[in-house]
């Protein structure tokens, strides 16, 4: 039996807490034999002494803050900094770690994901980045379980963490079979679910660029461009728009072109040649090549399908 800990932060996410309860609890209910999972839930209070073990998990779900100023001052509540001495001392005696979310920070402030790969919530990416350098960030994975630490994504995919979890420590059989009494779905990447318009509004010239690009979907456009209308030079637009949304121009440029094939797809009745075409791309087989790719959906799910980039050097 393994010993799972669930860290209960005061103010933390309700319904990140509940999930990790309801998921540890439904795969003991299905699991064939002994209950796999010995379930602690440890309040965060003034003063917590907690013995953990090898062999332990320890679980913290998500915080709960939605911005940057939110989360700071999150991160510097006595109670949150007794969470991250908590998880030093419990790494350092043989646990393993798993956070989603927000509750990724306290990981890093941890000091447990140096040199390690790791994903948090999407729109709090550049913020983990500008904190935790050393941290090879990969914001849109769901789940990243680099073991002996796992870290997940915006709030609800700590369901996620805790099939992955629950697969680690109970079998994979097990985690399938939560994952069909639950009725969840895969999701591979927090890519369809980002906000592209979200990010690049944090940088107005970013945000300029994002703009006019959406007014000229159906023209060749080159990272030049997207340059000029930022007011840029490329490879300062490279860079800035690495930092603020932590994608290429090649990248940014396929999801604007893709969020505006997705809403035609869904509410017209173009074909999809129609709608590559809009959006400018010559080859519909490319609209559906990026629509599997960072959509993970076929294109009948849409009603119709999506496209793929025409000449070098255009995005």
């Amino acid at each position: 039996m393994t010993r799972v800990v669930v860290f209960d932060l005061p103010g933390g996410m309700a319904s990140s807490l509940a999930i990790t309860l309801d998921a540890l609890a439904t795969a003991n209910t299905l699991a064939r034999g002994p209950a796999p999972f010995d379930v602690v839930r440890l309040k965060i209070g003034r003063a917590v002494r907690f013995a953990f073990a090898p062999g332990d998990v320890v679980i913290v779900p998500g915080l709960g803050t939605a911005t940057e100023e939110s989360l700071t001052a999150r991160l510097a509540e006595p109670a949150v900094q007794r969470a991250v001495r908590l998880l030093a001392q419990a790494r350092a005696d043989g646990a393993m770690i798993a956070a989603s979310c927000a509750g990724t920070f306290l990981v890093a402030a941890a000091g447990l994901l140096a040199g390690r790969r790791a994903t948090t919530t999407w729109w709090l990416g550049q913020v983990f980045r500008r904190l935790h350098p050393d941290v090879d960030l990969v914001p849109e994975q769901i789940v990243v379980a680099d073991w002996p630490v796992a870290t997940a994504g915006a709030a609800m995919a700590q369901m996620d963490l805790m099939l992955a979890v629950i697969a680690k420590f109970a079998g994979t059989g097990l985690a399938e079979a939560c994952a069909r009494y639950l009725l969840l779905d895969r999701r591979a990447s927090q890519l369809p679910y980002m906000a592209i318009t979200f990010m690049a509004g944090q940088d107005p010239q970013i945000a300029r660029a994002e703009s006019w690009l959406r007014r000229n979907l159906d023209r060749d456009v080159t990272m030049d461009d997207l340059a000029g209308a930022a007011g840029l030079t490329p490879r300062t637009f490279a860079r800035r728009l690495k930092a603020v949304c932590g994608l290429s121009p090649v990248r940014f440029a396929q999801r604007i072109r893709l969020e505006a094939a997705v809403t035609l797809l869904a509410t017209t009745g173009l074909a999809v040649d129609e709608v590559a075409r809009r959006i400018g791309y010559a080859e519909p087989t490319t609209l559906r090549r990026l629509l599997r790719r960072d959509a993970g959906r076929p294109p009948s799910a849409l009603r119709h399908n999506p496209a793929r980039t025409g000449g070098k050097g255009r995005l």
